[in-house]
């Protein structure tokens, strides 16, 4: 059985090979791993798994690490900081790779396995017709001489494997118990391909070794190559009492009860970004998927999230995304913020959607503008919607909007309204209030959504708005009543 019964200072690894933009489930672990380092007082590595270069670029390496960054995922070794057991990149360690490769070779641990691609298919597929569990049947174990020549005057190159011995593997999982993988069903696995390239199963093995890694917190999805991973920490002549300890997190599903993914819904933390998700309120969520602080809280800030964080609380059931709880948290993530915060982090929405440019003048109408619209959005993003009226220099309502004015009854509601608004010298919130009550609901008889509906589409060019006295005394006296002019034209 391999346990971690030893008390050496937590390590912890975040060791994605980003393909694209790093996505949900990719967080979730980073998340959990960095709190167990912070909870613990160990430390938290961040590697990159490159060797595949065709797939990750130095684009998507920057993304990672930009990524975590704007999270607030700090890391104590890894790229742009360092450590003693760099480099990080897996590209830059090819030739440790090799120099296990090769001692695992001479010491017998693993062979070279000629079988052509086609061979192998075409021996699965006998697998399948005799029910026999599909995988390498050892063929290359012991080669003939004459097999050998014949192999090499073929040009065949060779990869290496992994000899499995037979029996079993058992390890306890912090999360899921004792588990145990039968050796028939986990055949000789390749380390090294044709060409010299590493595989993952050997270059995560020596990295956690090699990293002095504690534990392994990492998905669900891995859970099936832990025996892979133990035979080459045994082939590194590790003690049993030297293993990593493995914690296998939940899979995040859909709203369709599915494995998340593209598929059903799952994007990119970036587009969580691009849309005005705060980076606090999207780790708060992801530390609510399959992990619970206790009394049903929901809102837990980062620094709590590092006090509470334990893999006992970790459960082994899957956890569901719900696009509109992290909305909520969001809302309620913003509307903790102080109205400078929250400017600045809003002005960059407002200058990407063309809004304003970022003046000086600009930004003082902003932050006026702000504390009326933050008990309103769930979004960084819905800033501009709520706020571009104010800075239209050429005024136009939507036109899904015109039919809210055009009817008898609104256009006679505008005329009421120009004509009490005209004589109101106090271009007060309160006072617009007042006297727009008493004109429209008081002595039109009016209900308010009719009352107003049509002020607030002459003002801000929508149905949906900041609060319509406070807009109107933000936007100001001449352009409100040049607007509902406009409207009634």
């Amino acid at each position: 059985m391999a346990t971690n019964t030893s008390d050496k200072p937590v390590r912890v690894r975040f060791a994605p090979s980003p393909t694209g933009d790093l996505h949900v489930g990719n967080i979730r672990t980073a998340l959990f791993d960095w709190a167990y380092a912070r909870h613990t007082g160990g430390q938290f590595i961040f590697r990159i798994e490159d060797t595949d270069r065709e797939r990750v670029t130095d684009e998507y390496i920057q993304a990672a690490i930009d990524t975590l960054k704007w999270l607030g995922l700090s890391w104590d070794e890894g790229p742009e900081v360092g450590g003693p057991y760099g480099p990080y990149l897996q590209s830059q360690r090819l030739d440790i790779y090799a120099e296990w490769a090769g001692k695992f070779l001479a010491n017998g641990d693993a062979y070279h396995c000629y079988c052509s691609s086609e061979e192998l298919e075409a021996r699965r597929e006998e697998q399948k017709k005799a029910n026999v569990a599909p995988g390498y049947d050892g063929k290359c174990r012991t080669i003939s001489e004459s097999d050998l020549a014949r192999y090499k005057s073929e040009g065949r190159k060779p990869v290496l494997r992994m000899r499995m011995p037979d029996g079993s593997t058992t390890f306890t999982d912090s999360i899921r118990g004792e588990v145990t993988f039968d050796h028939n069903f986990v055949p000789d696995f390749v380390l090294v391909r044709g060409d010299g390239s590493p595989l993952y199963t050997l270059a995560v093995a020596v990295d956690d070794v090699m990293m002095k890694v504690t534990h392994v917190l990492r998905g669900e999805d891995l859970l099936s190559s832990t025996p892979r991973q133990i035979r080459v920490y045994q082939a590194m002549g590790v003690a049993p009492s030297d293993y990593p300890t493995f914690a296998h997190l939940p899979f995040v599903m859909g709203q369709d009860n599915a494995k998340l993914s593209k598929r059903n819904g799952e994007v990119s933390i970036a587009w969580y970004r691009d849309r005005g998700f705060l980076p606090e309120a999207i780790c708060n969520y992801l530390a609510l998927l399959g992990w619970s602080p206790g009394e049903d809280r929901e809102n837990v800030t980062m620094q709590e999230l590092t006090e509470l964080f334990t893999v006992e609380r970790v459960h082994s059931s899957p956890a569901r995304f719900d696009m509109k709880k992290l909305e909520a948290i969001n809302g309620d993530k913003i509307r903790l913020l102080t109205i400078d915060d929250l400017l600045s982090r809003s002005v960059p929405f407002l200058i990407k959607d063309g809004v304003i440019s970022g003046t000086p003048e600009e930004l003082t109408i902003v932050k006026t503008a702000l504390p009326i619209i933050q008990e309103r959005i769930a979004t960084l993003a819905e800033v501009t919607p709520m706020l571009k009226f104010l800075f239209a220099k050429n005024f136009v309502i939507d036109s899904e909007e015109l039919p809210k004015i055009a009817d008898a009854q609104s256009q006679a509601v505008l005329a009421k309204a120009s004509e009490v608004l005209q004589g109101l010298s106090d271009w007060s919130h309160s006072s617009i209030e007042e006297i727009l009550r008493a004109a429209l609901i008081e002595e039109m008889a009016l209900k308010p959504r009719i009352a107003f509906g049509a002020v607030r589409v002459a003002i801000t060019g929508s149905h949906i708005s900041p609060p319509l006295f406070e807009s109107m005394e933000l936007l100001g006296r001449d352009r409100a009543l040049a607007r509902i002019a406009a409207a009634i034209n």
